[in-house]
């Protein structure tokens, strides 16, 4: 072989190779894996017990990593006919047949599995028990009723909000007021987001029969009042650790004036709905814990 075969035929497999690799990735979810890391290393770092010990963090976000990885793979795995019918996920890799499905889902249960027993091992049981918590409420409850009913965001907001419980816990080996605490913002915070996102994907949702509000309310108008509702419970919700005493005056009047931010992105969309106001709610969600997360980092570290 030639020296000019043989170097297309190299560069013919690192391309194949790379695109593998980024479908892998794609089946993450990284945007939503990151999230997920983020609060799970602030519920650790919040987390009263000690400081941070890196090797135990280490272990902690190893086992996150897996168990997000996996449980998004999974779910890809379960709605892979539903995503054929949206626009915005009929080209994921396994709708689209560049992974096989059976290789996703074995994928998928390897990964879920190392990482609850390396969570339950590097840890404590009692983070093996949140982390499995994650992956029955995720896979078997609100990935099936997405089909069902348009208050599966509901129960979905419930393993989403589970992460920095999972850190918390990691550190202190037992559940406190403190991380109900976080859990109840992220509860709260993921309700207006999905809203904003369903908002957005309505017709998407129609066509795969999925009866988000968006879909089953045509005029908008429960839509809107929930929104304000969600936004407006999360001013209080994103106040409390300062109540408890968890976080300091600084980070009290932060977190008011970023939640009253919120809520005027909330009825920004109420008054005038339309996409660009679904947009503009989104991106703030977006932005919104992490600035919330950073001003308790720093609370604490002042």
């Amino acid at each position: 072989m030639s020296a000019t075969a043989e170097k297309r035929m190299g560069g013919r497999l690192g391309g194949r190779l790379a695109s593998a690799g980024g479908d892998i990735l794609i089946l993450a979810k990284p945007r939503i894996t990151a999230m997920v890391l983020v609060a799970t290393f602030v519920g650790y770092f919040l987390a009263p017990a000690q400081g941070i010990v890196w090797g135990a963090a280490a272990l902690l976000l190893a086992g996150t990593l897996l168990l997000g990885g996996g449980v998004n793979t999974l779910n890809q795995y379960m709605e892979r006919d539903l995503d054929r019918l949206m626009v915005r996920t009929h080209a994921r890799p396994l709708p689209s047949g560049r992974i096989a499905a059976r290789k996703a889902l074995y994928g998928g249960i390897a990964a879920s599995v190392a990482g609850i027993a390396l969570l339950a091992v590097g840890a404590n049981p009692l983070s093996g028990l949140i982390a499995f918590t994650v992956l029955v409420t995720y896979l078997l409850c609100y990935t099936p009723l997405k089909t069902r009913t348009g208050l599966n965001t509901l129960v979905g907001a419930i393993p989403g909000a589970l992460p920095p419980v999972l850190g918390w816990v990691a550190a202190e080996g037992r559940l406190a007021t403190e991380a109900l605490s976080l859990f109840m913002i992220m509860f709260v915070w993921q309700l207006p987001h999905f809203l904003a996102i369903a908002w957005l994907y309505r017709e998407d949702y129609a066509n795969a029969r999925m009866p988000m509000l968006t879909v089953t309310d045509p005029d908008g108008g429960q839509t809107r009042r929930q929104l304000v509702l969600y936004s407006a419970v999360l001013v209080p919700v994103s106040l409390y650790p300062a109540i408890i005493g968890m976080a300091g005056s600084a980070y009290f009047y932060g977190a008011l004036g970023l939640s009253l931010l919120f809520l005027t992105a909330a009825m920004t969309m109420v008054i005038q709905p339309g996409q660009a106001a679904a947009r503009g709610l989104l991106k703030y969600s977006i932005v919104y814990l992490p600035l919330l997360f950073g001003l308790m980092l720093y609370d604490k570290t002042t």
